[in-house]
Formats: structure tokens, C-alpha cells, sequence
């Protein structure tokens, strides 16, 4: 195995050559794509299982299920259909969307129903509700599917890269691991360790402006 004297070394090294940056950038790039992806797709369905009831009694099954499933079983179909750079893409959005869905939706239904009534008898339609009453209700779930999504879009990228990527640091791990240089692997982790907390970080600083506004 590798120690911690040698990790310092090796991320200088990486850095000097530029590989460190680079699949450092290449993996925070996939992160926040996939995370953006699957945040606006799963508002969006969570808002759509909201408005139709039929809609939600129809697709809960599948929502559960498709959250339970091993998502590393995706990998060879997003790579015949998306390709290796894609795929990473794909599989961020795979691990977080479900969760996503479920969270929000949860969020949508906790709302009191009286300022739901007191809305629709003050006259406004569906629409303004969903806008006006839900959305703002749900700000902490919405925070909560925000805080979960970015490290399971982290998760996601990872292991699309272990199992298709050129480049990333999941990459830089699977290389490093096959050529037994563990200060390379540890060194990745390392790495993959500052930018959890940095992207943590951001979403602790979101949380607390938008508490602060819906306070």
C-alpha cells in the first residue's frame, strides 16, 4: 500500500504534468452536468406526479423499483448508447434522478392542505398553486434532494469512469490500481475527498441564503 508521506509528491507530480487538473476538471465537469440534469428532470417529474394523481398510482411502482436497482448494471447500455464520454453523464443522472423524484415529491405532498384549500377558494387555479403555495413550501426538500444529489452524482461519474472513461479521476484510479502505483490511487481519493467538501461546501452556502429568503 501506499503512505500518506508519498501522496504530496504524487499530487505535485500530477500537477506538474497537468494531469492533475485535468481529470480533476474533466470528473467536476461530469458531476455538475449530471447533477443538473437529474435536479431539473427530477422537479420537473416530481411536479408532474404531483398535478396528475393517475400519474403518480401508474409510474410509483416503477420510480421504486428502478431506485432500488443496482445502477452499475446501466453501465455497458449507456456505453452502447451514449458512448464512453456520455455514459459517465448518464450514469450521474441514473444514481441521482430516482431519489430526486421521490424527495421533491415528498416535499409537494407534506404541504398543509388548508393553504392548498385557501389558495383554490381565493381563486387560484392549479397552476398558481403549484407556484405560489407548493413550490416555496417545499424549499427544504428541494434543499435536501440538492444536499443528497450532488454526492450521488459524484458516486455516479466515479463509477462511469472506473468502467468506460479515458479521463477523470476515477480513470486516474482504475490506472493507477492496474499498475500498482498506490500513490497515484491515493493521491485521486485525496483529490476526490477536496472536492466533495468543496461542492458540499457550496450547497451548505445555497442552504443558508435560501433559508435565510424563505425564513
Amino acid at each position: 500500500t501506499s503512505y500518506p508521506s508519498a501522496v504530496l509528491p504524487t499530487l505535485v507530480e500530477l500537477f506538474k504534468t497537468g494531469d492533475l487538473t485535468g481529470h480533476t476538471w474533466i470528473t467536476f465537469k461530469a458531476t455538475v452536468i449530471g447533477f443538473a440534469i437529474s435536479m431539473v428532470l427530477g422537479v420537473l417529474i416530481a411536479a408532474l406526479l404531483w398535478w396528475s394523481g393517475f400519474l403518480k398510482k401508474v409510474l410509483d411502482p416503477f420510480l421504486v423499483i428502478a431506485n432500488a436497482m443496482p445502477k452499475i448494471a446501466f453501465v455497458p447500455i449507456f456505453y452502447i448508447w451514449l458512448g464512453s464520454e456520455y455514459s459517465v453523464y448518464g450514469m450521474a443522472v441514473a444514481i441521482s434522478l430516482f431519489i430526486t423524484i421521490m424527495v421533491v415529491y415528498e416535499g409537494f405532498q407534506a404541504i398543509d392542505p388548508n393553504k392548498i384549500k385557501l389558495a383554490t377558494t381565493l381563486g387560484a387555479s392549479k397552476m398558481q398553486v403549484m407556484r405560489y403555495v407548493v413550490f416555496p413550501g417545499s424549499v427544504p426538500a428541494v434543499i435536501a434532494a440538492i444536499k443528497m444529489n450532488i454526492g450521488l452524482s459524484l458516486i455516479g461519474v466515479i463509477v462511469g469512469e472506473f468502467q468506460s472513461s479515458s479521463a477523470g479521476l476515477g480513470f486516474l484510479i482504475v490506472n493507477g490500481s492496474q499498475v500498482f502505483k498506490l500513490n497515484i490511487v491515493m493521491a485521486s481519493i485525496v483529490v476526490l475527498a477536496m472536492l466533495s467538501a468543496v461542492m458540499y461546501l457550496a450547497v451548505t452556502r445555497l442552504e443558508k441564503a435560501v433559508q435565510h429568503r424563505y425564513a
